[in-house]
Order: C-alpha cells, then structure tokens, then sequence
C-alpha cells in the first residue's frame, strides 16, 4: 500500500459508509474509539487513502461491494442560542475555587503531596517500562526535548503533548513545558506548504519524531492554545517560540481562519519527510505491547457484548487491509482526491470539527470546552473574541441536548445541529473513550463560570447512572441508552466523572465519586496514558489547584 493520511474529518463519513458494510463485532465504531489503537489508525488510513475527501453532497453511488451509502446530513441551521454574557458568578469572577477534597475532610497539605507523587511517578518515575509517559528526548537550538507518550500504542500525539504542557503549567512545572512545546514545535508542527493543515499539529508522531498522521486534531489544538496563555500570564513571555502569547494567538486565528488552496496527497508533515509506511502488519513497537493491548481491548469488548473474539484478531493477514482485499496486493486503489484546508472550528455552528476541512463532518461533544472559549473570548485574537464568546454559549446549548437522557452519557460525535448520528443498528453514536471527558468539559465551565444551570443537572445523571452501575465496576463504554459495550472498568473515566462533582449537587453520588478517586492509586501499566493524564488533571481540578493564570 502506497503512503497514506489520516484526514478525521473526511473519515466522519467514509468510517459509516465502511462500518456499515464491515461491522466490527457489532459495536458501534467511532474515529475516536479507533484512535486508541495504532493498527485501527492504519485502518482509517486506508480507507481516506483511497476515497480522499467524501463527496459532494449529492445522490451517492454504489460504494464497496455494492453497498449504497446514506446521503450526507443536510444540518438544520443553529437557531437561536441563548446568550449568557458578563462574567458569570464562578471561579473567574470570585477568584475563588472548590476544594472538594477538602470539604471531605482531607487536609491541603495531604492532597498536594497525592498529586506531586502522581506527577513524579508519570513525568519521572523510576520504572520507565509502568510509570512514566514523559520522556526526555535531547535538546536542539531551542532547548530541552522531551514527548508525552502512549505507552501502549508507542507514539506520541498532541492531546497528550498539550494536556502535558496543560498540567506543568498548572503545576509550575516550567522545564517540563518548555521541553514539551518545543518537540511539539520541532517535529508535530506541518511545516510542509503542500499539505492543506500546514500551519497546524500532525495529531500522532512516532516517539522518534516520524510521522504517523499527517493531519490534525482540534482537541490537542485547543488544549495548546489555552496553555499557552496560562504561560504567558503565569512566567510572562521569552523569544521565539516561548513567546507563549504570540503562539497562542497564531494558534487560535488558524482554528477559525484556516484556508488552502486544493491540495492532492499524500502528504506529508515537513518538505522532506520521506513516504510513511502504513503496513500494519509490519509495524512493531519497541515496548512489545502494541498489538497484544489492540487485540486484548478488542477482545474485552466482545465479551461485554456477549461475543467471542474472532481467532487471530482484526488485523491479521488474509483478505482485510494489507492483504488481497482492500487496499492490498491484490486491491485496486482508487486515485487520490484533491483536499481543501480549512478551519477547525465550523464557522456557521460555531463548533469545533473532528479536524480541520471544508464539507461534510460533525463534532465531538468531548472536544467543546467552553471554559476555555471564554478565556479565549477576552484573551485571544480581538476580531475573534465574539466567535468564541458565541462558542461556549453553543457549546453549554449542546450539551444538553446530545447526552442520554436518563444517562448522561455523551456520544462520540453528533450532528452539527444537536442532532444524534445514527449507526448502522439505527442507534445513536455510543460513549466512547473520548466521551469520557465530556463531563468534566461542562462541570469545569460551571466551576469557572456558573452561567449555565443545566450543566449541574447533567452531572447528577451522569453520577447517578454509573453509581447505579457499581462505582467501582462500571464498564468504560457505553450506549447513550445506558448499555454496557465493554467489561473494563478505566481510572481516567472515574476520574472525569470525579471532576463532575465541581457541577453536581452536593451529596452522597458527588462524595461518593471523589472518596472513591481518592482511592484509586496513580494508574500504571500499558493503560498509564490517557488514563493516567485524566486522572492528575482531574486531582488537579477537584482539590482546586486547576486554576485561571490572569495576565498580571
């Protein structure tokens, strides 16, 4: 197979037209439940490599083996979006914040030594094989190197590097972020002029600075510029690139400007990047753990849904990718499409886009982060700031109307108009390993904000369904329905519903919820990464040490 690209906004509507045709053990498929796994990336890959850009929004054709695809979502247009403006009666306007651990009676300094341990052993433990995921890496003109990793799929991507950077800037970890923004810099940076995301972060890098996408992903976008600014106002500005304002801003005009001309792949992240190889069945991970985790996570997802696990695993040889079928050997592989550049933020919705394009796509519930958009409402570029300003109302509107009504479940993705997307089964988009966050995204608004009463309605249900589940059992996916889709039960979801208490209503699910966090020790093993990332950013948000740095 020739080099491919990972392109997930494109891949919104080609990943139903395949699962359709391809079901996966039943499940309901996401591009984000895949990103988790590097061979499922390969698989993405292929199917943009071969299709490009979906189509115009016309009368769809046959598309593999016969299969007639649905015509794209036509949305309804936004309607009228509640406006909450001035600053709230939260954190930002009180400079004061919850420390929920404390109203359980443990004391700051007992906290403080918890997360400094839970930083240490992540950043810098002893045992580089189970604790850590921060890793220096040299240094160049700019200084200090190092990458955030996932250990289990070996790479390195820019939701960790910038929720890296998120945590050191939080912690007055200034080396660490420094380190952490220059190998973004260095090596994630599409400095190539004939990739249509040039300007942008290629969202997943091999830990040796290679690529292994060469696009973007809006969620490491948006953790970078926020960052960003916290630096600037918490050490001030250096030269270069650790002009942390000046990043930010440049970072955040891209998100709502962004344009290129049509562009045709592959492409690449810089000039002279040679062709990526994509066979997965090549592909090997120095820590040996890689394929084993995919196949073990598959299979854990199987016997949640009363399945056996097919022998060999998804990925093997024979006919699938790779092999004599689709896109291998024996494949043909259609020509590429031209591909336009485009913003990551949908300019008419107000909403972040599964990445940056122009055409068909949706969003990601797990992606808005309304806190944010009001910082970068008074701190961003200034003929921006009402974009913003109207992105974190959107975003407090969506909410709402997108979670499992008796769950709070969030999807993987829905509709720019608050509307479900619909799976192969008829059913709306799962909760997926990147809904997790969802739930901490609109409780820490209400924490920083108090604009938007709905929000604490949504963490009740949110923590009295999974408490309803076993606190300490409850599986990591997810229908919106509440239907179990796994048997694995993940830190980094406890912990994100842990920071729902910051909205939820104090009592017995809320204390529940952070005693049990309390509990739970420092995540390790092949599962460190997001787990272990969810969960320092969540102590750092429930003790109330996750704070707005204001320019001095």
């Amino acid at each position: 197979m020739g080099p491919v690209v990972v392109e997930w906004g494109a891949l919104a509507y080609w990943l139903d037209m395949f699962h359709r045709q391809f079901p996966f053990g039943g499940s309901s498929l996401s591009v984000h439940s895949l990103r988790r796994s590097f061979p499922a990336v390969l698989f993405l890959s292929a199917v943009f490599a071969a299709f490009g850009q979906p189509p115009a929004q016309t009368s769809p054709g046959p598309g593999l083996g016969g299969f007639v695809p649905p015509p794209p979502h036509v949305n309804a247009p936004l309607g009228d979006i509640p406006r909450m403006p001035g600053d709230g009666a939260g954190a930002y306007a009180k400079h004061a914040y919850r420390d929920l651990f404390a109203e359980q009676g443990h004391t700051p300094a007992e906290t403080q030594a918890k997360i400094e341990k839970a930083f240490q052993q992540l950043f810098h433990g002893d045992d580089a094989l189970s604790e850590r995921v921060y890793f220096e890496a040299g240094s160049n003109e700019n200084g200090p190197l190092a990458f955030v990793t996932d250990w289990a799929n070996n790479d390195a991507r820019t939701e960790g590097m910038s929720y890296g950077m998120m945590i050191a800037v939080q912690m007055d970890k200034k080396h660490e972020f420094d380190a952490l923004w220059n190998w973004s810099n260095t090596y994630m940076k599409i400095t190539d002029p004939n990739n249509p995301d040039y300007g942008f972060f290629a969202w997943s890098m091999n830990t040796d600075g290679t690529p292994r996408s060469a696009g973007p992903a809006p969620d490491g976008e948006e953790y970078y510029a926020m960052a960003l600014l916290f630096a600037a106002h918490r050490w001030g500005n250096g030269q270069g690139i650790y002009n942390y304002q000046e990043q930010a801003d440049r970072i955040l005009h891209e998100m709502v400007h962004h344009t290129s001309p049509p562009l045709t792949g592959p492409f690449k992240v810089h000039p002279d990047d040679p062709p990526m190889n994509a066979n997965a069945r090549t592909f090997t991970s120095p820590n040996n753990t890689e394929r084993a985790q995919s196949q073990a996570d598959l299979a854990i997802e199987l016997k949640g849904e009363g399945k056996t696990p097919a022998a060999g695993g998804r990925f093997g040889g024979g006919g699938g990718f790779g092999g004599g079928g689709f896109g291998g050997a024996g494949g043909a592989r259609p020509a590429p499409r031209p591909t336009t550049g485009g913003p990551m933020m949908e300019p008419d919705y107000y909403m972040a886009r599964f990445t940056a394009g122009v055409g068909p796509s949706s969003t990601d519930a797990s992606y808005h982060l309304p806190a944010f958009y009001e910082l970068f409402a008074r701190w961003g570029p200034a003929e921006d700031r009402d974009f913003w300003a109207k992105a974190a109302d959107v975003s407090r509107d969506m909410f709402p109307k997108v979670v499992g009504a008796n769950t709070g479940l969030s999807p993987d993705r829905n509709n720019f108009d608050e509307t479900e997307i619909l799976g192969r089964d008829g059913q709306p988009t799962s909760f997926g390993y990147d809904s997790w966050r969802t739930v901490s995204n609109w409780s820490v608004d209400y924490s920083w904000w108090h604009k938007a009463p709905q929000e604490r309605v949504l963490s009740d249900r949110i923590q009295k369904f999974l408490i309803g589940q076993s606190i300490s059992t409850f599986p990591d996916r997810y229908t919106l329905a509440g239907k179990p889709l796994s048997v694995r039960h993940s830190t980094g979801m406890l912990a994100a519903t842990t920071a729902g208490g910051l909205a939820a209503t104090p009592g017995p699910n809320e204390k529940a919820f952070v005693e049990e966090l309390w509990r739970t020790p420092i995540p390790n093993g092949d599962q460190r990464y997001f787990d272990g990332m969810l969960y320092l950013m969540s102590m750092l948000h429930c003790s109330g040490n996750f704070r707005i740095w204001v320019p001095k």
